[in-house]
């Protein structure tokens, strides 16, 4: 049967197909301790359902507006006003079905047929694919692991050209759990700024920062407005993947553009999770901060177990959920070649599931995602140094 060439072009994202591996030795009764989804394995917070099902309850179940309702545009740019010092009005916002779909929509809107989009690796999954989807060219600029994966303007530069439309940026990063220098951020977006070039910035774990760190965001920049692109979404900070909210704030030119077409393909976000992640904005925020900490013990925890293993590297994440390993100590024993056969072998011998470096742009590593018990991550681990020790 002949599809769409548009289709050919992408692949089914490899989270998923670890998701479903994981599942099917489960469904055979195998204990598998899985770390695939990037997901937070809390629930979402109580005020929140209940505004869910008030929602139902009230019968707020009909179409809205296409970008969503105002109360909650208004919420996001007041929200994102005072965690970022931004200055966006309610025409600058979108809303979305989650982040995955407010990224489709921006780079449908503004990249052409042919043009280049920048894209740093490790990259998720989605990025590479999308512009792939709008047949664009991704252009791959690789960061170093001794760097802990941080992009700089220094290595963008010899990349950019008079085909680059679109440069993405995600700090924290996933999969690498990166976060960019402030300062190195805002030089990379006047570095673009200055050839028209675009920069979407993905901010899904923005809250999630480790050390200390505040929160940043380069929509603070009102001098480079025009040039940025903010994707966010609440389905990281609040516990929410499956409520599928997500937004774009830019140029209203931008979100005229997405909101037309929205109009043609989804149409408005789901009125019920509108109302959760209204509440969800300006509700109690003490939720966010105990996730917070609870994933700052797994990571150190994580990155001990990790360096305590024989050839494996680690470099330390500094936000988000996720570890990186460096798994390359493993190829050439037992028809291991890269971290694709690791994770196929590691699964089938040791029922761990990882995602395998090549989702993300990278031969050498693989994903761990850390937003699991503790009680699972010290039996992974430990599974994981025992089939290193058998290799």
């Amino acid at each position: 049967m002949k599809l769409a060439a548009r289709i050919s072009r992408i692949s089914v994202s490899k989270t998923m197909a670890v998701m479903e591996a994981a599942l099917r030795l489960r469904e055979q009764g195998i204990d598998v301790v899985d770390f695939g989804p990037g997901e937070p394995d809390f629930p979402t917070p109580e005020n929140i359902k209940q505004a869910g099902i008030r929602a139902i309850q009230n019968d707020f179940t009909k179409y809205t507006a296409i970008g969503g309702i105002k109360e909650l545009k208004k919420a996001i740019v007041e929200k994102h006003a005072g965690d970022f010092g931004s200055k966006y009005d309610v025409s600058e916002c979108i809303v979305n079905f989650g982040g995955k779909h407010a990224l489709f929509n921006v780079f449908s809107a503004v990249v052409e047929e042919g043009d280049d989009v920048i894209i740093p690796t490790p990259y998720w999954v989605t990025f590479a694919d999308i512009a792939r989807f709008v047949n664009s060219n991704p252009i791959f600029v690789h960061t170093r692991e001794a760097d802990g994966f941080r992009l700089t303007a220094e290595l963008l530069g010899p990349s950019l050209t008079p085909r680059t439309r679109l440069v993405v940026v995600n700090s924290p990063n996933n999969p690498s759990g990166a976060v960019l220098d402030n300062d190195e951020f805002v030089r990379i977006a006047r570095l673009c700024s200055d050839r028209d070039i675009f920069v979407v910035s993905d901010e899904c774990y923005s809250h999630f920062l480790y050390d200390g760190r505040k929160p940043f965001s380069i929509g603070g920049h009102q001098e480079l407005k025009n040039h940025v692109i903010i994707a966010g979404s609440v389905s990281k900070t609040y516990a929410m993947t499956g409520w599928r909210i997500g937004y774009v704030l830019a140029a209203p030119e931008i979100i005229q553009a997405v909101i037309k077409l929205q109009s043609h393909s989804t149409s408005n976000p789901t009125s019920i999770s509108q109302k959760a992640a209204l509440e969800a904005l300006t509700g109690p925020q003490d939720s966010v901060g105990k996730m917070l900490a609870e994933y700052a013990k797994r990571r150190d925890f994580v990155l001990n177990r990790l360096r305590a293993i024989p050839g494996v590297r680690c470099a330390e994440p500094g936000g988000a959920f996720y570890a990186y390993p460096n798994i390359s100590a493993a190829f050439g024993r037992g028809s291991i070649r890269d971290s694709v056969d690791f994770s196929a072998r590691l699964l089938e011998k040791a029922h761990v599931a990882v995602t395998p470096g090549e989702a993300f742009g990278t031969t050498d590593h693989v994903r761990i995602s850390y937003a699991t018990s503790m009680e699972q991550l010290d039996k992974g681990i430990g599974r994981i140094r025992e089939f290193m020790e058998f290799l």
